[in-house]
């Protein structure tokens, strides 16, 4: 997911996160999308005002959950981030699950569909399919030693909840799957054009490329080093080539 996090994209969501940055660089991007979103919402939406305070709470809330986990997560610096009342924060959310589960949904499948899943299409689009997944891999090389600290949100959220609360479970696993079909259908594509063996089982191929990647970054984040992470990506790279 490493390339996810640092999409810049003007008129979406996936515009306003640097992840790997500090919360102040983090919170300032956001102070300028809420701008630029204002004046596409409250002109064309007389309920614009609403649907930006939901948006500011889903905000604060990913950048709060990015950096100490959701169990730890405070609802005091969310609302001090954002300017809002409690009363308010419950109005959108009832409860601090219901904000966890919305994170999930509306900010780390959003900015994993727009950081990989887009970029997985269009090489399919192009005929590439191969080399779509190989340039994804090597993008993601570019995290730095702070990202890897902070690690991949939908790792994390994934060691810290999915053995504890079954929607967050459900939730994690719905983006992990879709992942996982996007790998796969590249292959199959990969396959039909002969790019890969034709006894390639693409499902298992892609189960175990979602599982990689993904491990990759925890192995890192444990060592605390760019390099094991650089080196976990080659191999996957290398095994990607030998499909």
């Amino acid at each position: 997911m490493a390339g996810a996090w640092r999409s810049i994209n003007s008129r979406s969501f996936s515009g306003v996160l640097l992840l790997g940055d500090t919360q102040k660089c983090l919170l300032t991007i956001h102070t300028v999308w809420y701008v630029m979103r204002a004046m596409d919402t409250l002109s064309s939406n007389p309920d614009g005002k609403s649907e930006l305070a939901r948006e500011r709470i889903l905000d604060a809330a990913f950048a709060e959950i990015r950096w100490h986990g959701f169990q730890a997560a405070s609802i005091a610096t969310i609302l001090a981030t954002t300017g809002l009342t409690k009363g308010a924060l419950y109005h959108y959310f009832p409860s601090k699950k219901d904000l966890g589960l919305a994170v999930v949904d509306e900010r780390v499948a959003v900015v994993l569909r727009a950081g990989v899943f887009d970029g997985l299409r269009q090489g399919a689009e192009q005929g590439a399919p191969v080399q779509a997944l190989l340039q994804a891999l090597t993008a993601a090389e570019g995290w730095t030693e702070q990202d890897l600290r902070l690690g991949c949100p939908l790792n994390n959220l994934m060691q810290e909840m999915s053995a504890l609360d079954e929607d967050f479970r459900r939730h994690l696993t719905d983006i992990l799957r879709a992942w996982q079909g996007r790998v796969a259908d590249l292959l199959r594509q990969a396959q039909a054009l002969g790019q890969i063996g034709a006894a390639v089982d693409c499902e298992a191929a892609a189960l175990f490329i979602v599982a990689a990647w993904e491990g990759s970054v925890s192995i890192a984040k444990n060592y605390g080093s760019h390099e094991v992470f650089v080196a976990a990506l080659r191999q996957l790279q290398d095994y990607v080539r030998r499909l």
